[in-house]
């Protein structure tokens, strides 16, 4: 706190009004399935964006970010909130969101961001920006949104302004998370339900392979969902049963096509049965259905890498390792590996020594644990 409040004060010569918190997430099993209508079961994480924000007079935003302070602070009228093409598009967007959902920002303010999250690693740094920069308008303007409205305003945020077609699992997990559980959503209908994980160790890899979500690879797939729906004559790949799309499968006449939708239909169904047995506290018949989960990513969805798939590999050969999968859009960034507690060092020792003999780096290795949603922290001023 002490760091924001000099940090906030060095930049902006003045005391911020509050602070927030919003987690990171980890996706457990469910990829790509969030935007073809299905489930997905991610959780928060205790890494996240940390911001200090205040009001100002002037019909001026401005921010600034200690993961990017070389470019100091960017500014933007607030009658004129166009891209710049960096960082700060993001937040800003958010504000433009907020704007079309009828929720005008007619004064100024001043954001001050931390991160402990690893940009570009699949982790979700862009959408923790983007819900605490909401839980922060809210509080500033007394905005009435609910944590889901926020999540909400993220995704249009980044869909409409970012160009980045995301479906809303990344929003929804850093604003709604909650202590010690995951989350099963069926980002359909925006239903979802807690499911506890406490008798397990999370243990995320950072490949150190950087990725973007903007990068065509990603709305290639999109695209090629949607070219599956279409085929298939249906609205969302998620709406058919592993049966229904079998029997309908030869009316998909591309072969990447058939690929890309075989792979959501099956992982909706894996994530259906991982919350059960996480449920049923089964975290081997879990572990199973994540690796099962990479290897479709890896051949049917084909956005794995080598990095990744060197990672899932060794970790699967770790006794005591449950199951481990590649997590986020893809092209590099992270693995995530459920354990037993007792085997996570044994497990980091294990996989920093190989990673770093066949490929000459290092690995950042973060045993996890599951947060609460986004929230203010503390108030300076009532």
């Amino acid at each position: 706190m002490n760091q924001l409040i000099s940090g906030f004060q060095n930049v902006f010569h003045d005391l911020p009004e509050a602070f927030c918190f919003a987690p990171g997430r980890v996706n457990l099993i469910g990829e790509h399935t969030d935007y073809n209508g299905g489930h997905v079961l991610p959780c928060a994480i205790h890494l996240g964006i940390r911001c200090a924000a205040a009001r100002r007079q002037e019909r001026i935003i401005r921010f600034f970010s200690e993961s990017f302070s070389d470019q100091g602070v960017i500014a933007y009228p607030l009658d004129r909130l166009m891209a710049k093409e960096c960082w700060a598009d993001y937040p800003v967007s958010v504000i433009r969101a907020l704007n079309a959902f009828g929720y005008p920002i007619n004064s100024g303010a001043d954001f001050y961001f931390s991160s402990d999250l690893p940009d570009g690693a699949g982790l979700s740094s862009s959408a923790a920006l983007e819900v605490a920069t909401g839980v922060m308008l809210r509080y500033l303007f007394s905005l009435p949104l609910t944590q889901q409205e926020l999540a909400l305003a993220g995704q249009f945020a980044e869909n409409r302004f970012i160009g980045v077609n995301c479906g809303i699992m990344d929003q929804f997990a850093s604003a709604m998370g909650k202590n010690g559980h995951a989350i099963l959503l069926n980002a359909h209908t925006l239903s979802y339900a807690y499911v506890p994980l406490e008798k397990a160790a999370l243990v995320i890899v950072n490949s150190g392979i950087r990725h973007s979500l903007a990068a065509s690879a990603y709305n290639d797939r999109r695209r090629e969902c949607e070219a599956a729906c279409r085929m298939l004559k249906v609205s969302a790949l998620c709406s058919l049963s592993r049966e229904e799309f079998e029997r309908r499968s030869g009316k998909i006449t591309d072969a990447t096509c058939l690929k890309r939708a075989r792979h959501v239909v099956d992982e909706n169904q894996r994530t259906l049965d991982a919350a059960q047995a996480l449920l049923n506290g089964d975290f081997s018949l879990f572990g199973q259905l994540m690796n099962a989960s990479h290897v479709s990513l890896r051949d049917d969805y084909e956005v794995s890498c080598e990095e990744l798939d060197f990672l899932v590999e060794l970790a699967q050969g770790v006794p005591g390792v449950y199951g481990s999968r590649m997590t986020g859009g893809g092209f590099g960034g992270c693995t995530v590996s459920l354990m037993s507690s007792d085997v996570v060092e044994s497990f980091i020792s294990a996989v920093r020594t190989a990673y770093r003999q066949r490929f000459h780096m290092t690995p950042a290795i973060y045993p996890v644990t599951l947060s609460a949603g986004a929230a203010l922290t503390e108030r300076v001023v009532d």
